[in-house]
């Protein structure tokens, strides 16, 4: 799953339970059924999950494109700075 497949994935996630709780919560109030309201968020969760949950095919249309090891090579890799840790002292 590429950047934009995640992106799509959080936003369709987000977007099915808020969808799913209101159905279930007007279902649930209409009918006056506390179970009702709760089997029909569960089932919403469980959609939700089976379309958001797999790498489909969807999720991964633009694929990153990865250096070969030897033009990796070519170019150098970053120095770390040494960090000094000492503390300059405040003199009075």
């Amino acid at each position: 799953m590429d950047w934009q497949g995640q992106k799509l994935a959080e936003q369709l996630m987000q977007i099915m339970l808020l969808v799913f709780a209101v159905v279930a919560f007007t279902a649930g109030y209409i009918l006056g059924s506390f179970q009702t309201m709760i089997q029909i968020y569960a089932g919403g969760v469980v959609l939700t999950t089976l379309i958001t949950v797999p790498n489909w095919p969807w999720f991964n249309r633009h694929p990153l494109q990865w250096l070969d090891p030897s033009e990796a090579e070519k170019h150098p890799k970053p120095q770390l700075q040494p960090v000094n840790s000492k503390k300059k002292s405040a003199k009075k």
